[in-house]
């Protein structure tokens, strides 16, 4: 089992769409490369990216940074005891009838 970690608030969606067109290498990156890198589903990337959803897992926000080429704090803002992570939307289960 994974530690508890506190989850890590993206600066801007903006932001991110427009590190992921050109990263620190020059080039772009999908949202599928990204999620593969951050070990996480393209759909999370994808809701990062329109602003649905704002938070990530420390660990997946540190390689999202990591293969844009930048900081994680210029992406990422962390929470915890003096920031508090907003509230993600209650998904819905399928229910078999």
């Amino acid at each position: 089992m994974r530690p508890q970690q506190n989850p890590m608030v993206l600066v801007s969606a903006d932001l991110l769409v427009r590190l992921m067109e050109r990263t620190g290498d020059g080039r772009s990156v999908s949202v599928r490369e990204l999620a593969r890198v951050a070990g996480c589903h393209p759909s999370k990337i994808g809701h990062l990216r329109t602003g649905e959803r704002e938070t990530a897992e420390q660990d997946e926000a540190a390689a999202i940074a990591k293969r844009l080429g930048v900081d994680l704090l210029v992406l990422w803002q962390p929470t915890g005891r003096t920031v508090q992570a907003p509230t993600e939307p209650k998904l819905l289960a399928a229910v078999a009838g």
